[in-house]
C-alpha cells in the first residue's frame, strides 16, 4: 500500500491482499493518496483539476530533476545540473476515468468500508465501561457470559484473518454458525435500549429522572451489551465478506454481495450507534446534573439522608464507568462562560447555576443572558414587598431562596426557581423563542420602584421583577434579546381575524 494508507492512518486488516493490490494501482494512476484517506470512493468519483505527469517526465523528476518554481507554484520546466533539460508533461485525469477506476474497485473498496465500521466499533467498546457487581446481577451475569463467548469467538476468527490477510474456508466455517446467536444478541439489546428510549421520551421531566435514576444500571448494561453485539456481528459480517471477495474475486454475484453486506453492515451499524448514543445522553446527563447537586437529604430524617447519600454514590460510580462512551459517542458540551448580560444583583454567585445549567444545553446553542429576578406570586405583591426588604437588609448576604432563574439562548428562554434548579436540578418553563408574542420593559416608578418585564408568549403571560441594584442598561439588553424573536404567525393572526366577525355579531344581538 502507498505510505499513506498504512496501518496509523486506515487499518487494511481484512482486505484482500489481491484487493490492496488493486487500490494500490488506482490510488498510483491518481497520484493522490493522501487526499483519499479516509473517504475512498467519494474522492475518486468527485475527483477534478487532478493531472498526473507522464512517464518521462517521472523518470527526470527521479533523476534529480526539479520543477520550476514562481510565487508559490511549480512550472513546467524541469531544471537539473542548473540548467532547463526538458519540458513536464500533464496528463489530465478525467472523471470518467476516475468513475470507471471506482467501478473496477468497487468490491475492493466496500471490503475497506467494513474494515473501517469495524475499527469504529472496536474502538468504542473498548472505552473504560466498569461493569461492576452492581449492574452484573446473577440474571445479567449468565447474559453477559453469552454475549462474550460469541464476542471472543469472533475476535479470535478476525485476528487469525488478519495475520494471513486472507478468509479460507475452514476459518470462516468455524464462526459461520453464530450467525442466528449473535443476530439474537443483537436484537436484544436493540430492543432493551429501544424501550429505554420509549420510556424516557414519554414520560414528563420528574417521572422521566426517577425512571433513570431507578434503571440507571439496566440502562448502562443493556448500551455496553449493545455496543459488544454490534461490534460481534459487524466483524462476522466482515469475515463473510472477506470469505466471498476470497471464493470468487472474479465472480460478479460474489462482489455483489461483498457489496451488500458492507451496505446493510453500515446502515445496522449507524442505526444502532444512534439509538445508543440516545439512551446514553440521557442517562449520563441526568448522572451529571446529580452530580452537581447537593443532595436530596434536605429532610431531618438520617434514613433519607443516608438513602439519598447512597443514591449519589451510585450516580458517581454509574457517572465514572459511563462517561468514557459517553464522550466518544457524543462529546460533552464545554464549561460555560459567563454571558454578556446578567441581570442578577451583585452580590449573588452565578456559577454553580452555569454549572448545573450546562447539561440541559443542546449541542451548539448558546447562553446568551442569565438573570434572576424576584419570585412573584400570583398577584406580584406580597413577594415583592418581602424582596424588597430582604433586598435592602440582606446586602452581600443574598440568596437564592427568594430568585427565579431565567436563561434566554439563542433558542429559547429556560425558567426555574433558584433553588429548585440548584438543589433538585428542576426547570418551570422551557419556551422556544418563535413562541415569543410581545416583551415590555418597564422603568422604575417612585425611589422603591424596580425594573420589570413583561414577556408574552403563545401560552403565559410572565412578569420579571429585578433588584434594584441591577443595572437598567442589563435590563434593557435582556428586554432587547427577547425582543428579537417577537412575532405573530400568520395562523394565529388569522384565527384572531376569523373570530372577529363572530364577536362582533354577538354584541349587536
Amino acid at each position: 500500500m502507498p505510505p499513506e494508507l498504512k496501518l496509523d492512518l486506515i487499518d487494511f486488516g481484512l482486505v484482500p491482499a489481491g484487493d490492496r493490490q488493486r487500490i494500490s494501482t488506482v490510488l498510483a494512476s491518481i497520484g493522490n493518496t493522501a487526499s483519499v484517506a479516509g473517504n475512498l470512493g467519494n474522492a475518486f468519483a468527485g475527483a477534478q483539476g487532478l493531472y498526473r505527469v507522464s512517464d518521462a517526465t517521472t523518470a527526470l523528476l527521479k533523476a534529480g530533476g526539479t520543477l520550476a518554481v514562481k510565487d508559490g507554484a511549480n512550472l513546467g520546466a524541469i531544471f537539473a545540473n542548473g540548467r532547463i533539460v526538458a519540458q513536464a508533461r500533464f496528463i489530465p485525469v478525467s472523471a470518467v476515468g476516475v468513475a470507471q477506476s471506482v467501478a473496477a474497485i468497487g468490491p475492493a473498496l466496500a471490503m475497506v468500508e467494513l474494515q473501517m465500521q469495524l475499527s469504529e466499533i472496536t474502538g468504542l467498546t473498548r472505552t473504560n465501561i466498569a461493569l461492576t457487581s452492581q449492574v452484573l446481577t446473577t440474571i445479567r451475569h449468565e447474559q453477559w457470559a453469552e454475549l462474550t463467548a460469541l464476542v471472543a469467538s469472533v475476535d479470535r476468527a478476525i485476528d487469525k484473518a488478519r495475520e494471513i490477510e486472507s478468509v479460507p474456508a475452514s476459518l470462516w466455517d468455524s464462526i459461520a454458525g453464530s450467525e442466528a446467536a449473535l443476530r439474537k444478541q443483537r436484537d436484544l439489546y436493540r430492543l432493551n435500549v429501544d424501550s429505554h428510549i420509549r420510556q424516557i421520551h414519554r414520560l414528563d421531566r420528574r417521572a422521566r429522572r426517577e425512571y433513570l435514576e431507578t434503571n440507571a444500571e439496566a440502562i448502562l448494561f443493556d448500551a455496553h451489551a449493545l455496543l459488544s453485539s454490534v461490534k460481534a456481528w459487524t466483524g462476522h459480517q466482515a469475515l463473510h465478506a472477506g470469505r466471498a471477495r476470497a471464493a470468487g474475486a472474479e465472480d460478479a454475484a460474489e462482489a455483489l454481495l461483498v457489496e451488500a453486506i458492507a451496505r446493510d453492515t453500515g446502515e445496522e451499524l449507524k442505526s444502532a450507534l444512534a439509538e445508543t448514543t440516545r439512551v446514553v445522553d440521557a442517562l449520563t446527563r441526568e448522572l451529571r446534573i446529580v452530580a452537581e447537586l447537593p443532595g436530596r437529604d434536605t429532610l431531618a430524617l438520617p434514613g433519607m439522608r443516608k438513602d439519598s447519600n447512597a443514591t449519589r454514590q451510585t450516580s458517581a460510580r454509574l457517572l465514572e464507568a459511563l462517561e468514557p462512551l459517553a464522550d466518544a459517542l457524543h462529546p460533552p458540551i464545554p464549561p460555560l462562560d459567563v454571558p454578556e448580560i446578567v441581570c442578577a444583583s451583585r452580590a449573588l454567585d452565578h456559577g454553580k447555576s452555569l454549572r448545573i445549567l450546562r447539561w440541559f444545553l443542546e449541542d451548539g446553542e448558546t447562553v446568551r443572558v442569565l438573570g434572576f429576578p424576584d419570585q412573584l406570586d400570583g398577584a406580584g405583591s406580597i413577594s415583592s414587598i418581602v424582596s424588597g426588604a430582604k433586598g435592602m437588609l440582606g446586602g452581600a448576604k443574598d440568596k437564592m431562596a427568594d430568585r427565579d432563574l431565567v436563561a434566554v439562548t439563542d433558542r429559547r428562554v429556560i425558567t426555574a426557581k433558584a433553588t429548585a434548579f440548584l438543589e433538585q436540578g428542576e426547570l418551570r418553563q422551557d419556551i422556544p423563542l418563535d413562541q415569543v408574542r410581545y416583551v415590555r420593559s418597564t422603568a422604575p416608578a417612585g425611589k422603591d420602584g424596580r425594573f420589570t418585564i413583561d414577556l408574552i408568549t403563545r401560552d403565559d403571560n410572565i412578569r420579571w421583577l429585578f433588584p434594584r441594584d441591577v443595572e437598567s442598561s442589563d435590563v434593557d439588553a435582556l428586554a432587547a434579546v427577547l425582543a428579537e424573536s417577537m412575532t405573530i404567525p400568520e395562523g394565529e393572526r388569522a384565527e384572531l381575524l376569523r373570530r372577529r366577525p363572530a364577536l362582533v355579531e354577538a354584541d349587536t344581538n
